[in-house]
């Protein structure tokens, strides 16, 4: 039971990080293309800049909740997909320093400089994401002793691939819908038209990638075994519907929302399709690392049930907060305030 406890708490958590950080790689990856002078960039910077940081929390704590459930996975996880997942920290750690190095000179190739960084350091992290956890789902060829057999080209397969397009486009289409909230005037606009743009890419590229899963994984056949978990992919295309209508309707908070339905609903059903396996084995099931041959300790998944019950709630309340206190739009008038980027 704490196991499948576990399990589940482990899915929902990365399916907050992605709903979560998956606006502001979104707007990291569009900036250059929505923002036409320095005034714009610097409101597309603001409207991700008291939030970014706190998003990764959720990243920190479904890496921690890895370590601590399900040691095991964690220690084949990082050995099988060390090049990918290096390759995510350095990328990751490229974008934190852009946010602070950009303002510290008023240099065109200063500011260029650590742009590009921003661009990069949010476009490859929701790259790699899609890659391994498509990677993961169709399988990874893993020995009976946690050994990987293959190499950073074994990962990038045509459903890996598909797994980082997909990715790269949920998180684009998230991240225009903050702006066309956060945002005024032209820059607002343009974030819409994008929005209805990118909408079509992602919706066909949704539809290939889950015709893609039933041939290349074994996620479909598990959740018609357990038919209400059918629920979730249900989520995922209400939700894209959703976020068209709401768009057409000009709700934009509504749209926002609705594409966290489908960010939440595609990731659920990814993990629920895995259970109980968390990393499973292409080259003979047997070998696959589950909730059930990795975990810890029953008396370690007690003790960190009890720390998650207490410390998520706050952070989660601690969160709230920052968006209810930077729930205004960014502004030109705004600009002008000394803590701002």
């Amino acid at each position: 039971m704490l196991e499948t406890t576990w399990f589940v708490l482990w899915g929902v958590l990365w399916a907050v990080y992605f709903m979560l950080d998956g606006f502001d790689l979104g707007l990291g990856i569009l900036k250059p293309f929505l923002a036409r002078n320095e005034e714009e960039h610097r409101i597309v910077m603001n409207t991700m800049g008291p939030f970014w940081d706190g998003n990764e929390v959720w990243l920190l704590t479904a890496g921690g909740a890895t370590f601590a459930a399900f040691p095991g996975t964690y220690a084949v996880m990082f050995s099988a997909l060390y090049t990918p997942l290096m390759l995510l920290l350095f990328a990751l750690i490229l974008r934190g320093i852009s946010y602070e190095f950009r303002e510290k000179e008023d240099v065109g190739w200063w500011r260029k400089t650590w742009d590009t960084s921003h661009f990069v350091g949010s476009l490859l992290p929701a790259l790699l994401l899609g890659v391994a956890f498509a990677n993961i789902f169709a399988g990874i060829p893993i020995d009976r002793e946690g050994i990987f057999h293959g190499n950073l080209l074994t990962l990038l397969n045509p459903y890996g691939l598909a797994g980082g397009v997909f990715f790269v486009l949920l998180f684009s289409v998230h991240g225009a819908l903050w702006l066309a909230n956060k945002a005024e005037g032209a820059l607002r606009e343009r974030a819409q038209h994008t929005i209805r743009v990118l909408w079509i890419a992602l919706t066909i590229v949704a539809v290939a990638f889950l015709a893609f899963t039933w041939f290349a994984t074994s996620l479909w056949q598990n959740l018609l075994a357990r038919p209400f978990l059918l629920l979730l992919p249900a989520v995922a295309v209400a939700g894209l519907l959703g976020t068209r209508l709401f768009v057409a309707r000009r709700e934009l908070w509504k749209a926002w929302f609705a594409s966290c339905a489908t960010i939440v609903g595609s990731t659920l059903f990814g993990v629920a399709g895995l259970y109980p396996a968390l990393l499973p084995s292409s080259l003979d099931p047997s070998y696959s690392r589950t909730a059930f041959n990795t975990q810890s300790s029953p008396l370690t998944l007690s003790i960190m049930l009890g720390v998650a019950l207490v410390m998520v709630p706050v952070v989660i309340a601690y969160q709230s907060w920052v968006y209810y206190r930077f729930k205004d739009p960014v502004t030109v008038k705004s600009l002008a305030l000394e803590d701002l980027y």
